[in-house]
């Protein structure tokens, strides 16, 4: 459904923490004049776990209103709570997201027999494109390529997610699934191999920062160009590992605001990125081209 640079998108919000919408609106802009391919609102990057419902939900609308149909629509909206998981996809369906993206759950660590009673639940409950996202680095809860294979023949769930950073996967999980079933990277650092190897696309951190050049990298490696792929990547590798210096969303928002593009906001028990990093981001934006 989705193929190429889909960016996970950051919250904007200003320094009391409050969301700011004028920023929100320039961000998407920002994305589409760029040939982003589709925007993750609210996900890992957007800081759901700090938005309460209502919050979580108005920020999908206003992403869909602001794209005005000229870029797509993903709405974050898994939970630790399968109840809560469906309130947030149907909140999305009913604001016209093109699509859901549903973490593991997190910090309860379900079974994979579990996992396939969650993501089917809310698969049943809400009639839309849903994407699993695997990211056992912050979940402590690894959701198996054969599980994801189960789920794949689910109606509803058309693709997944892996952060892993484990390229075996994606031979793993394409010979697995479902044909059509679409397999993203959530690890920027892996993603060019990773789409090489057979991958749709990645939905990307760094893609906030160097939105053309992520997107000319992803089109140069879904169309088979290692050449040309790697070395769009050799540019953006720096940004790649820096805004991870700091939990993320930490270094991207720093990165947003030296670029213009953000306030400087984030909710704790977030806090700025420490200065001592400073320089290492800022090499890193200047190495792709942004700076």
């Amino acid at each position: 459904m989705f193929k190429g640079s889909i960016v996970a998108l950051i919250t904007p919000m200003d320094e009391c923490g409050d969301v700011d919408a004028r920023a929100l609106a320039r961000l998407i802009d920002f994305h589409v004049d760029a040939g982003t391919a589709a925007i993750v609102s609210v996900g890992t990057t957007g800081e759901s776990a700090t938005l309460d419902e209502d919050e979580h939900c108005e920020v999908i609308a206003r992403s869909v209103e602001l794209a005005a149909g000229r870029v797509p629509i993903i709405a974050g909206t898994g939970a630790n709570a399968t109840a809560e998981a469906i309130r947030l996809t149907r909140c999305a369906r009913d604001a016209g997201a093109a699509a859901a993206l549903l973490v593991t759950p997190y910090y309860n660590k379900p079974t994979q027999a579990g996992l396939i009673a969650h993501y089917s639940a809310v698969a049943d409950a809400v009639d839309m494109p849903q994407i699993l996202y695997n990211v056992p680095g912050r979940t402590a809860c690894d959701l198996l390529p054969e599980t994801a294979a189960e789920l794949s023949r689910v109606p509803n769930i058309i693709g997944i997610k892996d952060a892993t950073g484990d390229l075996a996967r994606v031979e793993q999980l394409r010979r697995l699934c479902d044909d059509g079933f679409a397999l993203y990277s959530g690890d920027d650092a892996s993603a060019c191999e990773f789409m090489l190897r057979g991958g749709d696309g990645v939905i990307s951190v760094t893609s906030n920062v160097a939105p053309r050049l992520m997107a000319q990298m992803c089109a140069a490696a879904l169309a088979g160009d290692r050449e040309h792929a790697l070395a769009c990547n050799q540019r953006l590798d720096g940004l790649h590992h820096a805004l991870f210096v700091e939990s993320n969303p930490i270094p991207v928002k720093w990165a947003m605001h030296v670029m213009g593009l953000s306030p400087k906001g984030i909710r704790l028990p977030l806090t700025w990125l420490t200065a001592h990093c400073h320089e290492a981001v800022r090499a890193a934006m200047v190495r792709a081209g942004v700076l």
